[in-house]
């Protein structure tokens, strides 16, 4: 989608050069029979140059390349005005580019809203401290929560405080769909106070882009899905069924940076040799679920009973499996996942990831989408 959107800004801009030479004799074009001063040869070469400079900012991904597009936009279509008897048919891929200059300009919008979104939790996390984790810590854990631990290497290590990471994704956006959905997210997460931001570019298919934004700040939750960043398909907010679900989340995804398991907001109950079961609670909101491990100590699976949105009336069996394990930034984690939900008809996986990169406690923390 967007190297075809590309190539019909670089085309249409090309096009205009045939204004330029009329104007200036530099060509004999039997397409154009009305006369075309030099005055607007020079404003069809400046249409030229701005749809370039649009199709290399789109093609690089510059956020505002619809700046440049929207100036040549205006030009274009004045000249086109002019020589209407031979130009008119450019208004169709005018329009073309107009849509998605809106969309260009929605989609900046909304990452500058998860920007300042992300900017605003980082402001309140606590400062990293330099003291590190050792074993005295983990005393009074459930012992399979303290050999996780161990093995996952945080003792020896500060604290993880704030956390960023970017994801490759797969999505099933209903069940029963047959292909998977590629996607790109990132994801900022403090420990103190315990909260999140996630963003997601996806696909509903090849004209259809989408992006999401989940969070949890402030004990409260909020999930957002927009076509082109513009149109709302699903909202979800000011509600205890939500804030619930993204506080499990978060409590599920601390398994990319263990240490915020001796987060004073978490509670642990052992579940037999190789389970225990944590509890996070903060600003009156409370969740719990289920850490599964292996004999060594590393982790395999999360459960909870979660709500999938707040039109439900009873939570959903919602499942995360570690698929691959590796060891970034000298801690081992889950680096490739499936979540699953339990339906009425089985088992719904309909989220595949990998950890691309992750960060803890760094300048790292400001990039972009």
């Amino acid at each position: 989608m967007r190297f075809a959107f590309t190539l019909l800004v670089a085309l249409h801009g090309l096009i205009h050069l045939m204004g330029f030479a009329k104007a200036f004799g530099l060509a004999e074009l039997e397409g154009l029979g009305q006369p075309v001063s030099r005055t607007a040869g020079v404003f069809w070469l400046l249409a030229f140059v701005l749809f370039s400079l649009t199709a290399v900012l789109h093609y690089l991904e510059v956020p505002s390349w619809y700046l440049a597009a929207l100036a040549g936009l205006v030009i274009s279509q004045a000249v086109i005005a002019m020589a209407w008897t031979d130009a008119r048919f450019g208004t169709i891929a005018n329009v073309l580019i107009l849509v998605g200059v809106v969309l260009g300009h929605a989609k900046a919008s909304f990452q500058q809203q998860v920007q300042q979104e992300r900017a605003e939790l980082l402001s309140q996390a606590s400062t990293p401290s330099p003291q590190r984790i050792t074993e005295t810590d983990l005393q009074g854990l459930p012992p399979v929560v303290h050999q996780w631990l161990s093995r996952s290497g945080v003792v020896g290590k500060p604290a993880v405080s704030t956390v960023w990471l970017r994801q490759e994704l797969q999505l099933k956006l209903k069940p029963g769909q047959d292909s998977w959905n590629p996607g790109r997210a990132e994801q900022v997460f403090t420990v103190d106070p315990p909260g999140f931001v996630w963003s997601i570019q996806t696909e509903m298919n090849a004209f259809l882009p989408v992006t999401g934004r989940d969070r949890f700040t402030g004990g409260k939750g909020e999930m957002h899905i927009a076509l082109g960043s513009l149109i709302p398909v699903a909202r979800a907010t000011a509600d205890p069924k939500v804030d619930q679900a993204t506080l499990q989340r978060y409590l599920a995804e601390m398994v990319w940076f263990p240490s915020a398991a001796l987060s004073p907001y978490i509670t642990w109950e052992p579940k037999g040799e190789n389970a225990a079961m944590a509890t996070l609670s903060y600003k009156g909101v409370s969740g719990s679920g289920t850490f599964y491990f292996d004999h060594q100590g590393s982790f395999e699976t999360f459960t909870a009973l979660r709500y999938r949105d707040a039109s439900v009336s009873q939570p959903t069996p919602w499942t995360v499996l570690a698929k691959e394990t590796q060891v970034r930034n000298g801690v081992e984690i889950p680096v490739r996942c499936e979540v699953q939900w339990k339906t009425e008809t089985g088992d719904w996986t309909w989220l595949q990831l990998h950890i691309e990169e992750i960060e803890y406690n760094s300048p790292g923390l400001s990039k972009p989408d």
